[in-house]
């Protein structure tokens, strides 16, 4: 009788302790499930500011561009178009609509002009009696102005592809660009022959139009002059201007905002496109449209404005201070090749003046950060957030675009140069690095965290 009281009195302990650890299992799947109280009732899309505010460097930009997605209803997908999904590894956009391709065919080459000055690419030499003129026109746009007067707006340039790339087949169906080009007093000739160039050398279905953003020049050429002779011009070209300095970043995004074309290519102002320059491009994208791509970046020479071909064995990159930096290609990189010099290079990082995306993709990812200013920076923020939000980057060799390179810029900077550089690269660092983002404020400790 006595042990049958202890069992009695042992089970009774061992029920209560039951009870007890269930209350605590009840709590604390309230406390951590969103199904208790009014959640049960609410959408995961009631919730965004929540999530976005838990999130983290990188991730809290993924989740507001993925945000943007959903409550933007201007998607510019047609009927037959399946909406995208998110995956692990980010955006995963649907093929283009067939009826949204364009046929196209090659543009014949632009022929040599006789003897004029810079014709096939080649260096103008100022005579000993203008060098002074030459000088002091150097320094409006810190490039060899004279020589940029002399040449025709549609001179010719070699041919400097490989052989291979000559030859090398695309698909007969490709999307159409937008060509968006920002520019801020820039020179009449190169941003003409810029506009020129693009027009001679792209095929004209898959050129939409051409986008021009003046941000607030003060040149009187660029006024009214501007706008009276785009009108003459056989590609649809429309301008737009900012009402005070806004910056490379923010004048992009203004131009972005009113591209037709399904693709987005943005040129620098003083730019020469080169033959057969666009279908390398658009046919990486058409491929892949979480694909951006830029051309190989030849060298136009700011003094003589000769046409010097870059090299191929390049690619971009960063140091710790977050500036740009070309590296040779790693031969890893050669072998995932196959050792074919004009397949498309995997390139970490890019230089930002000419490259083209796919316009719902250029969206999706969040476009440009406009936390940021002027100029600087934008390069690599946008490099990290193609490769973080499952894009790819590439340069692609054969597609060339020149370029004139200056040795310092010609323009002034509110609140000057090395308080705009510190604070993009800052944003970069916090946004998109993450614990490496460390690095970056070990080698500039001036560097304060906004």
């Amino acid at each position: 009788m006595f042990r049958s009281k202890i069992r009695i009195h042992t089970c009774r302990i061992i029920l209560l302790t039951s009870l007890v650890w269930l209350l605590v299992d009840v709590v604390l799947l309230a406390m951590y499930s969103d199904c208790f109280g009014d959640g049960c009732n609410k959408k995961s899309s009631d919730y965004p500011v929540k999530i976005k505010e838990q999130l983290g460097g990188k991730k809290a930009a993924i989740a507001a561009a993925l945000q943007h997605h959903i409550d933007d209803d201007d998607t510019n997908l047609e009927e037959n178009e399946i909406e995208p999904d998110v995956g692990e590894d980010g955006l995963v956009l649907s093929a283009y609509p067939k009826s949204r391709l364009k046929r196209w065919q090659r543009v014949p080459a632009v022929l040599p002009q006789g003897e004029l000055p810079g014709e096939m690419g080649k260096a103008v030499n100022i005579p000993i009696e203008q060098e002074k003129l030459m000088l002091e026109k150097f320094q409006e746009n810190q490039f060899n102005l004279l020589a940029s007067d002399m040449i025709s707006l549609n001179r010719s340039l070699t041919d400097v592809r490989f052989e291979k790339c000559k030859d090398k087949p695309y698909p007969e169906l490709l999307p159409t660009t937008s060509v968006v080009i920002v520019f801020h007093n820039e020179a009449w000739t190169t941003l003409i022959r810029t506009i020129w160039s693009t027009i001679n050398r792209s095929p004209r279905p898959l050129l939409k139009e051409i986008i021009l953003v003046d941000d607030a020049s003060e040149k009187e050429h660029l006024g009214k002059k501007l706008e009276d002779y785009i009108k003459t011009l056989p590609v649809p070209t429309r301008l737009f201007r900012t009402e005070n300095r806004s910056g490379l970043i923010r004048a992009r995004l203004l131009g972005a905002k009113h591209v037709k074309g399904d693709v987005i290519t943005f040129l620098d102002a003083h730019c020469e496109c080169t033959e057969g320059w666009l279908e390398p491009l658009l046919a990486r994208i058409v491929e892949d449209r979480t694909t951006v791509v830029c051309p190989i970046i030849d060298v136009i020479s700011d003094t003589t404005f000769e046409y010097i071909q870059a090299s191929d064995m390049t690619w971009g990159g960063f140091n710790w201070k977050l500036n740009f930096r070309w590296y040779r290609v790693p031969e890893r990189e050669m072998s995932r090749r196959g050792g074919d010099r004009t397949a498309p290079l995997r390139t970490p990082t890019m230089a930002g003046g000419l490259f083209a995306i796919d316009r719902d993709y250029f969206y999706k990812i969040g476009s440009y950060d406009e936390g940021m200013d002027i100029w600087g920076g934008e390069n690599l923020e946008m490099s990290f957030r193609v490769w973080q939000c499952g894009g790819r980057l590439e340069i692609v060799p054969c597609s060339h675009v020149g370029h004139v390179f200056r040795d310092k810029s010609p323009y002034t900077f509110p609140g000057g140069v090395q308080n705009v550089v510190l604070h993009n690269a800052a944003r970069v660092a916090e946004v998109w690095m993450d614990e490496w983002g460390e690095f970056y404020y070990a080698m500039n400790p001036g560097s304060l965290r906004n």
